[in-house]
């Protein structure tokens, strides 16, 4: 491992890098595409490289391992007060320089493919969660106005709606193929939810 450092601002298809020998210097500056990125990382010695604890740098940072580097990834919040002037890919770069020679940033551990896929079904988990959450709510406050409530829980809303089909319910026709549609997303979402929820049971197991 040699004292060099290349602190990489990730990005989706641009990636910045400034690379730095002596602490406080830039020596060169590049500018990639990712494959260009991707080929740099393998041409270069063994380097300590840095980048924000973004998702895809768990990506990048596996990537960098594989080919002999030291990887360090800093917390977003730590890194922004070194920020000067105004906020480009460029700044954001010399950044990562500045706030790595800070003792008391803590880095980053790069998580493992599987650690990430972990984080990622947590993160679908909460977002079909929140999605169910409203789907209920503007079921609940639609059926209030026609005069139908539904007791609390959400597993009284979807067996409310089954009722619609009565037509004797004082809910307008119009309404009711979007509100069955809707206990039709209600009903997915759940199974979505279950399957998750299983998978990570059984992760846990």
């Amino acid at each position: 491992m040699n004292s060099t450092t290349i602190a990489v601002d990730v990005a989706k298809a641009v990636f910045e890098v400034a690379v730095s020998e002596h602490a406080g210097q830039v020596r060169e500056r590049h500018r990639f595409s990712r494959e260009r990125f991707r080929r740099y990382l393998g041409e270069q010695p063994p380097a300590t490289i840095l980048m924000e604890a973004c998702g895809s740098a768990h990506y990048w940072g596996r990537e960098a391992q594989t080919r002999g580097h030291r990887v360090v990834l800093l917390p977003p919040h730590a890194v922004r007060p070194y920020v000067v002037r105004n906020k480009t890919d460029r700044t954001d770069a010399k950044a990562l320089l500045e706030a790595t020679r800070n003792d008391e940033v803590r880095p980053v551990p790069v998580k493992s493919e599987t650690q990430q896929a972990l984080a990622a079904l947590h993160r679908l988990r909460s977002t079909w969660l929140a999605t169910r959450t409203a789907r209920i709510n503007i079921v609940r406050g639609l059926l209030r106005e026609f005069g139908v409530v539904i007791p609390n829980g959400a597993r009284h809303v979807v067996p409310a709606l089954g009722l619609l089909e009565d037509a004797d319910v004082g809910v307008p026709s119009l309404l009711r193929p979007a509100l069955a549609e809707a206990a039709r997303e209600i009903r997915e979402l759940e199974g979505w939810i279950r399957t998750v929820e299983h998978q990570l049971e059984a992760v846990a197991e």
